[in-house]
Formats: structure tokens, sequence, C-alpha cells
């Protein structure tokens, strides 16, 4: 019985755990021709179009986690999230990891990657290039205004950075959450009992990976 699952996976699901993703494209990935069709009109990128492809082929479900993970009540004894939350406001953060509380069983391990703010601080603080450093948070710099484009951000995903982590406010974040045991981890260190095929260095140039217990 799967009993693992890596939450917001985008194009690089975990062979052997649930998988899921909130992108229309997983949505919208059977039948084939919608996203071909939306494609054609400019609504989908060529990139959308992949990833569809992928989670027909690697079954990905589709999801909405700061609502609703489609698993029972403390089914789980792992979930992984990557590059998830910080596109997430501080209110639909909170809803996300309660959703992950509710699912996990107790002492179950939550670990999260996510991009270090401290990082693009600190570097802020060498060189001095204000727009790199706010470049580099991946915010919004305009507003949606148009009809197109918020269908193409309904349907490709929003890819803008909504708040922004180091490990000591990630870890504070999930306290609150009322997970215990909270820690930063160096890239291929875990609590995992056997993480068997997920990536602990995932995007480890830009990343902290912090975790805790259920």
């Amino acid at each position: 019985m799967v009993n693992r699952a890596n939450i917001g996976c985008g194009q690089t699901p975990t062979e052997g755990w649930w998988n899921f993703d909130s992108s229309l494209s997983v949505r919208l990935a059977r039948p084939k021709l919608i996203m071909s069709a939306l494609n054609v009109i400019r609504l989908a990128s060529d990139e959308s179009v992949r990833f569809a492809g992928v989670a027909r082929q690697k079954g990905i479900r589709w999801a909405n986690a700061c609502k609703r993970i489609p698993l029972p009540n403390k089914s789980l004894e792992m979930v992984y999230s990557s590059h998830v939350l910080e596109h997430l406001d501080p209110s639909e953060a909170e809803r996300f990891l309660a959703e992950v509380h509710r699912v996990l069983r107790p002492g179950g391990i939550i670990r999260l990657a996510l991009p270090d703010l401290r990082r693009r601080a600190e570097k802020y603080m060498a060189d001095g290039d204000g727009d790199g450093f706010m470049e580099s948070l991946n915010m919004r710099e305009y507003s949606v205004r148009s009809l197109r484009t918020k269908l193409r951000i309904l349907i490709v995903g929003d890819r803008e950075h909504r708040w922004m982590y180091d490990s000591r406010s990630l870890i504070r974040l999930l306290e609150k959450a009322r997970f215990a045991d909270a820690r930063e981890m160096a890239p291929g260190e875990t609590m995992i009992p056997d993480p068997g095929p997920l990536n602990l260095h995932e995007r480890q140039e830009e990343s902290i990976y912090v975790e805790a217990r259920r």
C-alpha cells in the first residue's frame, strides 16, 4: 500500500509514491486533445502540453492541497513538497500544512524544499545589486489585467512567489502548524527511513531543506 506522497511534484514525480499537482495541465491531461487545442490558441505553452503528457504517463493526480489532499486521515508516513510553499500566501500555507498534518500518521515526516531567502539576502548584501535581489525573489512585478493573461495563469499555473522563507521562519511556521522536532537538513540528509527514490538534493543550489514530525 502506498503511504508516501509528493505534493506539487510538477514534472518530477517520485516513483512508487502518490504524486499530486495543482496545475490545470494535470487536470486537463485527459483527453489529450484539450491541451493541444489550448496550445493552438496560445493559452497553453509547449511546456504545459509536455507536462500534461508526463502527467498521463506517470499517473500524476490533480489536487488543490490548500483545500484537500484526496487521501484519508493518518494514511501517510511521509509527505514531500518541493518549491510549493513560496507560491502560497501565508493563510494558504497554513491551510496546506493543516492538510499535510491531517493525512500524516503520528510520527510521520514532512520534508519541505524551498528557495532560501537568506542566501538571496546575503548575496544582495555582498554585491548591492537591488534589481538582481528583487528578480531573485520571483515576485510578480506586474498587475494581471487582461483576460487572456488571467486565463493563461489559470491554465499554466501561477509561477510567481507569494512569500519567502529562511530556515528559521519555516521552522516557526511548522511549529505553529503543530509539527514537532522541526529542523534544517543539509542536502542529502534526512530523518526519513529508507527514502528510496526521493531526490534529497533537489535544486540544492538554491534551496533549504526542513523536516519535521507530526
